[in-house]
């Protein structure tokens, strides 16, 4: 018993301690242009070498770190839905869907090529990747934005646009993806792919489909009522973190349907998205963002295995080449051919970073076993993710204030 209470207050200690690391971090960080996630990352990866090399953690840490990982994955894609504007989206394919649709396919179909005919992965590990290159981390590129007073013109209105179909597009197809993969692979094995591919994709457009039909009556129907009750019954902070609890039920809900906790979380927080209040009032959540997103980094970190460091380099900046040109060329292509040439040339540099999605693909595969996605290539993603939120600030602060900076000031 006395060694079980030992190892209890050290796994309190080693947890206190990482959070008053990453308030630093993030403190530390916001001064500058690298974005916290890169430092989390690379606190997990610290903690990884620690524990191979002197055994400092305590016993039981991995199970820790998984569930606040995983606690910090659903209020991550939370604050992604709750920060989308669904009831907007038909207004803002008018403008942005030509340029979506090319980015999200040209990403998936590159993805795709580069990682199965050019470093000669198997289709497998090659469909996640595609998936998890479609996404964009815009929130790196935002805070960029932001500082240069940039945000609130027409680019950076179609910048916000775009982002928030690459979310969209890219919660679903790794939903898609992730329904189908253990069809995929137990029909390889038995020679029956294409029947049960069909059959899964049947069940999942089932599923999905009465997942949707719930979210969009409870957001137009039972949502403003709900709103309502707890506003009046917890008129300061406690609604918001009402709200929040809502939240991770409906993600348990989608968890437990098979759609994945994460997948859950971003469609709770667009159920609360069209409510104004919810999204203005969003202060009494951050102190939970703040407290468990960062574990999800951390975990990531603590995943790769320095070992395979060697191979996850060389994979990595094939990964990183392709993932840069893809984004430039699919994303600020065609914003150059329907626009103009700075339009382009911003929204490509700036919707090149990956991170929270990408990184639960990515995750997401590897848990699934070596056939979806090996050590190695995770560890190769996880470079990516790191060195496109490093570069691309630098590269977007310095057009912004260039000769690529938006003249107007347009907030239509």
């Amino acid at each position: 018993m006395h060694e079980l209470m030992d190892n209890l207050s050290l796994m309190v200690l080693v947890t206190g301690a990482i959070l008053v690391l990453t308030m630093f971090m993030r403190q530390a960080l916001s001064k500058t242009l690298v974005p916290p996630l890169v430092g989390y990352l690379l606190l997990g990866f610290a903690l990884r070498l620690m524990q191979e090399h002197g055994g400092l953690l305590p016993q039981g840490h991995g199970a820790l770190f998984s569930f606040l990982g995983k606690v910090g994955l659903v209020t991550l894609l939370f604050r992604v839905g709750l920060e989308s504007k669904l009831s907007g989206l038909i207004e803002q394919f008018r403008s942005a869907g030509i340029i979506s649709i090319v980015n999200i396919a040209g990403c998936a179909t590159g993805g795709f090529l580069v990682s199965h005919h050019l470093l000669g992965l198997s289709w497998i590990p090659s469909l996640v990747v595609a998936v998890a290159f479609t996404a964009t981390s815009v929130g790196v590129s935002i805070q960029v934005w932001e500082q240069c007073g940039a945000l609130k013109t027409r680019q950076g209105n179609l910048l916000l646009d775009l982002a928030e179909f690459d979310d969209i597009c890219a919660v679903v197809l790794m939903a898609l993806l992730f329904t189908l993969l253990p069809a995929l692979h137990d029909g390889a094995s038995h020679g029956h792919i294409l029947m049960n591919a069909g059959i899964t994709a049947g069940w999942f457009a089932i599923k999905f489909s009465a997942f949707v039909v719930f979210c969009v009556c409870f957001s137009k129907y039972l949502e403003p009522r709900v709103s309502k009750f707890l506003r009046s019954f917890e008129p300061d902070e406690g609604y918001m973190l009402s709200i929040t609890g809502l939240g991770f039920i409906i993600a348990s809900l989608a968890g437990l349907l098979g759609f994945s906790l994460a997948i859950g979380a971003f469609f709770a927080g667009l159920l609360f998205s069209r409510d104004p209040e919810a999204v203005k009032d969003e202060a009494p959540f951050l102190p939970i963002y703040d407290f468990f997103s960062p574990f999800f980094f951390i975990n990531i970190g603590l995943e790769i295995d320095p070992a395979v460091l060697g191979v996850s380099v060389q994979l990595g900046l094939v990964l990183l080449a392709a993932a840069v040109i893809l984004k430039v060329l699919t994303a600020g292509g065609p914003a150059w051919a329907l626009r103009d040439l700075p339009t382009g040339a911003l929204l490509g540099a700036s919707m090149v970073p990956r991170a929270e999605i990408t990184m639960v693909v990515m995750e997401r595969g590897m848990r699934l076993g070596e056939w979806a996605v090996s050590e190695e290539l995770f560890s190769a993603m996880v470079i990516v993710c790191a060195a496109t939120c490093l570069l691309s600030p630098v590269v977007i602060h310095s057009m912004l204030n260039g000769r690529f900076r938006p003249q107007d000031s347009d907030t239509g």
